[in-house]
């Protein structure tokens, strides 16, 4: 099983990232994928979450509106697309798998599955 996650980077404050999770070794579609994040002296918290069997998708209120999550399933391929980004959205940025499928954010906890982890850092 793997995910590797590519994306991320340093942009200024208003600016868009993309990050990409891409999936193998498992069954995509019976699986949720989250985007996690760890902020410096922060605990992770889940900030988006797709259900790949049917599409729907969850996300924290403080990214709500800014945040996309999709997903490719031909290519086992998971997306988190940033907008409007602001400094308090710096952190390190997991994607996750959990073989479920769920009616909301999931805690950091309740993954199977992880990718690397790619640090995303927005200026001032």
């Amino acid at each position: 099983v793997q995910l590797v996650q590519s994306g991320g980077g340093l942009v200024q404050a208003g600016g868009s990232l993309r990050l990409s999770c891409a999936a193998s070794g498992f069954t995509f579609e019976d699986y949720a994928i989250g985007w996690i994040r760890q902020a410096p002296g922060k605990e992770r918290e889940t900030v988006s979450l797709i259900n790949i069997g049917d599409g729907t998708t969850y996300y924290q209120h403080s990214v709500k509106g800014r945040f996309t999550v999709s997903s490719n399933n031909a290519e086992n391929t998971v997306y988190l697309q940033m907008n409007t980004l602001i400094p308090e959205d710096t952190a390190v940025y997991y994607c996750a798998a959990s073989r479920a499928v769920v009616a909301g954010l999931l805690g950091p906890n309740e993954y199977d599955y992880w990718g690397q982890g790619t640090q995303v850092s927005v200026s001032s």
